[in-house]
């Protein structure tokens, strides 16, 4: 399977420490992208391993069937936390570093790795352009979002 892999980076005024809880942290339910997470069967603490399906909106029960799947792959607090989402034709792996930036603010650098589940070869082939494109929409997307995500985490 070929992967298709984007980088790209922001830069926020708040500390890593205010970053780190409003990106690493799963809550129940995120405004900002207007998902709910369930936690699955976890220690007290969060860390590589730990499980989660998340659904568009707010859920009033339990996740659909076929909700997306994903778990915690790396957990270095309060620094780098990367997730796996497995949907059914394809694997997203999103990768957040967080680093102090010299002004007091903090470095956000953002990688997104795409792998497809099978499918022909020569259709991936056709499509690895389009694919580069989307994915480095998705993280641009992503990295837009980081202020709102800073807002909503420490908003009473």
């Amino acid at each position: 399977m070929t992967a298709t892999t984007a980088t790209g980076t922001c830069d926020v005024p708040e500390p890593s420490a205010r970053v780190w809880q409003a990106l690493a942290v799963l809550e129940p339910y995120c405004s900002v992208c207007d998902v709910s997470y369930v936690l699955g069967e976890q220690p007290a603490e969060p860390g590589v391993g730990t499980t989660f399906v998340c659904a568009p909106g707010r859920l009033d029960g339990a996740p659909a069937a076929g909700a997306p799947q994903g778990e915690i792959v790396e957990w270095q607090p309060p620094r780098v936390v990367a997730t796996r989402l497995r949907l059914t034709p394809e694997t997203w792996t999103t990768r957040i570093e967080l680093a102090g930036n010299g002004d007091g603010g903090t470095r956000v650098t953002m990688t997104v790795t795409h792998e497809p589940a099978g499918g022909n070869r020569v259709v991936r082939h056709l499509q690895r352009r389009a694919m580069r494109r989307l994915v480095q929409r998705t993280v641009d997307a992503e990295l837009a979002k980081v202020p709102a995500h800073v807002a909503a985490a420490h908003t009473p």
